[in-house]
Order: structure tokens, then sequence, then C-alpha cells
């Protein structure tokens, strides 16, 4: 006699898929993006020296496992390249960051919704634009929802606490070195302890940076001398 299936409700189903992915991201590292007055910055705990949390081209994310963080950063692209028939776009001012985020959403929805496991993963969408009130920063999480933020957001394990951390401050007022001060301080507050300079990976998006490149890595000794000042 066969064995009736086992049966579980769409809802268990979805909640047990949400807290899978949620334990996932709780076990990694934090990365926060904050404004400031003459642009974004982004930084990291991450100790690995070749294993990058920041990417250039609008992303800067933070992914837990390097299959998803491939197959989400590549499906964007192949996205936002097609917005009619047969049209493709090449220029760099046709990739947005609202468009980017709308292909992640839906990368990270799809996978949500109809795989076997959810993507333990957290990504932030960063643009800087021409001046600072153009500037867009979206948070999203692993079932594909997408928050609009404002002055700075923090995602990854300790989050939460980062995000009490840096409640009410108003970053984009402020210059670089007052604010690389308080994205470390949220950062080593939140893994309650001290936070060596090679332990930290990040980055700027400078407006006022020569040429279209606007992104800049952050060396050892760039960042040494921004917690020096």
């Amino acid at each position: 006699m066969s064995q009736a299936p086992f049966y579980v409700s769409p809802e268990q189903l979805m909640k047990d898929r949400a807290d899978f992915a949620r334990k996932g991201i709780a076990r990694g590292r934090s990365v926060v993006v904050l404004r400031y007055d003459e642009g974004i910055l982004l930084l990291a705990e991450n100790p690995s020296p070749t294993l990058h949390k920041i990417a250039r081209d609008l992303r800067p994310h933070r992914l837990r496992r390097s299959r998803q963080v491939q197959r989400v950063r590549d499906d964007a692209p192949s996205r936002c390249e097609v917005r009619g028939p047969a049209r493709i776009f090449y220029h760099r001012s046709d990739v947005t960051a609202r468009g980017l985020t709308n292909a992640y959403a839906q990368t990270l929805a799809g996978v949500f919704t109809t795989e076997s496991k959810p993507f333990e993963v957290e990504l932030v969408v960063a643009e800087l634009g021409l001046t600072a009130e153009t500037d867009q920063l979206y948070r999203l999480s692993y079932d594909g929802s997408v928050m609009d933020e404002t002055e700075h957001v923090a995602i990854g394990g300790r989050a939460d606490d980062i995000t009490a951390t840096l409640k009410d401050l108003s970053t984009s007022v402020l210059p670089l070195r007052e604010v690389f001060d308080h994205g470390v301080r949220a950062l080593a507050s939140a893994a309650s302890g001290t936070l060596p300079t090679q332990d930290l990976e990040a980055a700027v998006l400078d407006r006022n940076a020569s040429g279209h490149r606007t992104f800049k890595r952050l060396s050892d000794a760039m960042m040494a001398q921004l917690r020096e000042d």
C-alpha cells in the first residue's frame, strides 16, 4: 500500500526558506555603505586579501557563497541589456542603480520561490549621482524585496546592531574621514571588539574624481591614514 505524500503548506514552505536564508546570512561578516559629503563609502569586515565583498559597476555587494555571487551578478546585466525588441545598450549611463536593482530582485525572488534552497544573500546597490541629492542606495534581501535607503545601510550578520549604532546620524554632510571613523566604529561595536586595518576592505565612489571612473579601492595605507587623521 502506497504511503500518502508528505504535505507542507505554502505558507510553511516560505517560512522555512526564509529561516534558512536568515540563518546563513547571520553567519556572515557585515558590510556598511555610507554617504559622505563628496561621495559614497563602502566598508566591509573582510580579512581576506583576495576575495572582495565590494565590486565596481554600480554593484557593491555582500554575498555569502561564490556560486551565488556569480549567478546573481551575471544575470543582472543580461536583464539590463535588452529594453526593447532587438535593442541593446552599451553606454554606461544606460545601466542605472534602479535597473540593476530590479534585475537583481527578479533573480532573487525567482530563486526564493521556485528552487529548493534560497540564496543566503543580502545585497546593496549604490549609484553616485551628479549631486548629493541624486545619490541612490538600495538594499535587497534574499527574497527579492527592495528597500530604498537614504544616509547609510548595513547588511550581513550584524546589520541590525550596526544600524542601531548609526541611527539618526546624517553622514551625507560629513567629510570622508569622519564617516570612515563612524563606519569602522559601527562595525567594531557590532563585532564586540576592535578591527585592525588589515581586516577591513573599503572603497569610495568619489564625486570629485577625475575622468569617468569614480570608483576607487582604499589600500591599507590609505585606510590607516584616515584612522590617524
